[in-house]
């Protein structure tokens, strides 16, 4: 009797400990289910001003708005070094250029330094980039990679995948980033919360528009923003650079006037079937229509701002339609309730603001780019950060999203708090440092500081020099205020945190410059 009471006791604690076990394991499950799945859409030379949700007049972009009106999104969100591979290294580190060795386009990554996907994966996730990277290198941290060689191509764009293996996909550039994308969702491992790079090419130079977007603006006419006949007085930097839409914008190769179909390595890519629309619509209507016009002076440089803006707005209108089908499929998966949803572009751009196209500058068109971000029950829908938030903090805030620890290494900090709407402190400065010169366009190396109210910024290289811009007063940046009365002290303090914040963030190299010839 005895024994059996003793048989009974130990199967009910063997039970008790199953069922702890089981429990155990059902909140480790659930915990896990709990940490949210991130898609990161990241987009190529995407300007704020082009964006509906930013206030743009001159294009919709309804997927887009979507994720801002459903989740928050940031107005002054600012780069640390504005150009492509730059902007997705520091994405990957959370560092400045000076710090992660990628200070300038078609350099090589260093794939032995840390980065953020690295922390996920130890974390449970599965990690995964594809698309646009143009880093040199494939980074480790990502289990999956399928990302296009250098800049891509627009159309049957070639892949390199992880295994080092190039391939070539038939199709339009940004419909083949989403198929690629919705197929790996489809096959990933379930059990797991995933983290996604969607890297678009668009809205890129050249700007080859899909087949459907052919002509998508030809009944527009837009107005030329308010600098586009910038004089360029009192500034160097702006005077002397090489990115109009009259000079530096060219016919043939960016505005397809006469391109060449036969012997171009672009449209050598076309099939037959491609290349018959595009031909028609460009050289048939486009190029004819110019050639009947005999464009000259202002008329001429005006014909070409339009066409720029038609051309690039067509291939954006792509970026946001396969954005849409994106956020279709979360939603018909379920996948919608805990997915964190992220559009940004790697940088600002010009949208013929003082005549130009690109970015580079410190300027306000080229430094803050579109940062829209959903995340259901947790951000609440149209929440507005005003904050300076810069690309460095992006990193802290993936991984404080994903309840992964931040490493001591990273620069940036994480906005999670803005996002939920908490007050904390915040930074009231955000610092700028620029290299690439003197190609491709000519903007000279510089270093600076965004506040709130001004812009302070240090030229250097060939030529030597400061400016200052009071943006609540002059937004387009038009009136340097350097050495004008009245603002000695307001240039004293702005020295003085521009020093501080290149030791904050041990720019050596520019503070020993800021120390030699202050």
């Amino acid at each position: 009797m005895a024994t059996n009471r003793f048989y009974s006791l130990s199967q009910l604690f063997l039970a008790l400990l199953t069922i702890s076990a089981c429990s155990s394991k059902k909140q480790a499950e659930i915990a896990q289910t709990d940490r949210p799945n991130i898609i990161f859409i990241f987009s190529d030379d995407h300007a704020y001003q082009a964006i509906s949700a930013y206030g743009s007049k001159l294009a919709k972009t309804p997927n887009i708005d979507r994720i801002a009106s459903e989740g928050a999104i940031l107005h002054t969100n600012v780069v640390t070094n504005s150009i492509c591979g730059p902007s997705r290294a520091t994405l990957l580190t959370g560092k400045y250029s000076h710090l992660n060795g990628y200070k300038l386009n078609e350099k090589v990554f260093d794939v032995n330094q840390p980065v953020f996907p690295e922390e996920l994966k130890k974390n449970g996730y599965q990690t995964a980039w594809i698309g646009k990277m143009h880093l040199g290198a494939l980074p480790n941290g990502l289990d999956y990679l399928n990302v296009l060689p250098g800049q891509g191509h627009y159309y049957n764009p070639d892949f390199v995948n992880s295994k080092r293996d190039t391939v070539q996909y038939p199709g339009y550039v940004t419909n083949v980033v989403t198929k690629l994308s919705l197929d790996w969702l489809t096959k990933r491992d379930n059990s797991k919360p995933f983290f996604l790079v969607v890297g678009h090419k668009a809205t890129h130079r050249e700007w080859l528009p899909d087949l459907p977007d052919l002509g998508a603006y030809d009944k527009v006419t837009f107005p030329l923003p308010p600098s586009f006949y910038d004089d360029y007085k009192g500034r160097i930097a702006a005077h002397d650079q090489d990115m109009t839409i009259d000079k530096t914008m060219r016919l043939k190769e960016d505005l397809k006037v006469h391109a060449d179909y036969e012997k171009s390595g672009i449209y050598n890519r076309f099939t037959p079937e491609e290349k018959k629309p595009f031909y028609d619509y460009y050289e048939n209507k486009i190029s004819k229509e110019f050639d009947a016009k005999k464009l000259t002076g202002k008329v001429l440089i005006e014909w070409k701002y339009q066409r720029y803006l038609k051309d690039y707005l067509s291939v954006a209108n792509s970026l946001d339609r396969n954005i849409g089908e994106l956020l279709d499929y979360l939603d018909k998966t379920g996948l919608a309730k805990n997915t964190v949803v992220i559009y940004a572009s790697d940088q600002g751009f010009y949208m013929g603001e003082h005549g130009w196209f690109d970015k580079r500058f410190i300027y306000e068109e080229s430094l803050k780019t579109p940062f829209v971000i959903r995340y259901p029950g947790v951000i609440k829908a149209g929440t507005q950060v005003n904050e300076l938030v810069s690309n460095i903090d992006w990193a802290p805030t993936l991984l404080n999203l994903t309840g992964t620890t931040i490493p001591s290494g990273m620069q940036g900090e994480s906005f999670l708090p803005l996002l939920k709407g908490e007050k904390v402190p915040w930074r009231k400065e955000a610092y700028y440092h620029y290299y690439e010169f003197p190609k491709p366009h000519h903007v000279y190396p510089h270093f600076g500081l965004r506040t709130e109210q001004y812009t302070l910024v240090r030229f250097y290289g060939p030529k030597d020099f400061w400016e200052l811009y009071d943006l609540k007063k002059d937004l387009n940046e038009l009136n340097n205020l350097y050495g004008t009365k009245g603002y000695e002290a307001i240039t004293t303090d702005l020295k003085g945190k521009l020093k501080d914040q290149m030791r904050k963030y041990k720019d050596d190299e520019a503070l020993k410059l800021l120390e030699s010839k202050p």
